[in-house]
């Protein structure tokens, strides 16, 4: 008995999943339809619509707008047409979109920057700034078009930026011509300063910022990575915002003209050291002359650091027995 019990109610689920898979077969008509064809079919209204889904049931909209169909007239076609459980399900209307692909001013200039890249390698989309000089709406394209959007042809002068560009679109029913006219900008990202540094005045790596500008107002030798310049000196004042050059900067002086330093002399691998005075300004590793304050001589020798020096051997000697330089 208890058999005859589990074998019935496995027979009432399984017509139950039965029935609920039934059920989610059927058609069920959309609230919205999206179509790039001139004619809305079955299935484009209908879910599961089977056998006639590419039965046509009314003309679609013009291209690029929106209409609306009463939903009973949608499933009495429907019908007609073979799909006998057709219902309105619900629904006063439907929704009928016919797409279109949109060029507003945004996108041509993207269109514009992509063409004159695709012309010239050495050009990278990102870096060019697109200005047109005319404004000529919003151009719908038919996305069911094989080519969507072909160039005619192409002017650009790369010294002045300005360009004048055709280009063809796919229509409904033909193509459109369209000529755009403006000026195309090769930006470059150089490195500036985020306030002004003065004259000797040692460069900061929080000092600099990057910032993209036309490459027509960029030196040829303009600084691109800020570790050529982080730890170097101003040669001169320097403004803010402005793009920044090599030359624009030195390795800072360590030792000034007359100050007081110390001499190192290396003698057969014995160090010694003396005082001695700067004749010159002078940079890390740069070659500078040094009074030796107690024999009075002009000795050369390259700077180390703030206030050493290393004397070059060649000028080295032993002014006595006590160790001192001359």
């Amino acid at each position: 008995m208890k058999m005859l019990r589990s074998l019935f109610s496995a027979a009432l689920v399984l017509a139950g999943s039965v029935s609920f898979a039934a059920a989610d077969q059927r058609p069920v008509l959309r609230s919205e339809v999206h179509t790039l064809s001139e004619i809305v079919t079955v299935g484009d209204f209908y879910s599961n619509a089977g056998l006639v889904s590419q039965k046509p049931l009314f003309r679609s909209p013009d291209f690029g707008t929106t209409g609306t169909v009463p939903a009973a007239m949608v499933a009495e076609r429907a019908k007609a047409a073979g799909l006998a459980s057709a219902s309105t399900d619900g629904l006063r209307q439907v929704v009928v979109h016919r797409r279109a692909e949109l060029f507003d001013q945004a996108r041509l200039k993207s269109l514009v920057a992509e063409t004159l890249a695709n012309q010239d390698a050495s050009l990278d989309v990102a870096d060019l700034n697109i200005t047109l000089f005319s404004n000529v709406g919003t151009i719908q394209a038919n996305p069911a078009a094989e080519q969507l959007v072909q160039v005619n042809n192409v002017l650009w002068s790369r010294s002045d930026g300005r360009f004048t560009i055709s280009f063809s679109f796919a229509g409904e029913y033909d193509r459109t011509n369209v000529s755009l006219n403006g000026h195309a900008q090769e930006m470059l990202e150089v490195t500036t300063l985020l306030q002004p540094l003065k004259t000797g005045q040692i460069l900061r790596l929080e000092d600099l910022t990057t910032t993209r500008m036309p490459r027509t107002k960029v030196p040829a030798n303009a600084v691109g990575n800020p570790d050529e310049v982080v730890g170097l000196a101003a040669r001169s004042s320097l403004r803010a915002n402005m793009p920044l050059a090599r030359n624009d900067f030195t390795k800072p002086i360590l030792i000034s003209r007359g100050e007081k330093v110390t001499i190192t002399y290396v003698i057969g691998g014995m160090k010694l050291t003396t005082r001695g005075k700067a004749m010159d300004d002078g940079a890390k590793g740069e070659p500078i002359d040094i009074m030796n304050l107690d024999s009075r001589r002009i000795v050369p020798a390259m700077v180390l650091s703030r206030g050493q020096v290393l004397a070059q051997p060649a000028h080295a000697q032993i002014a006595s027995a006590e160790g001192q330089i001359q």
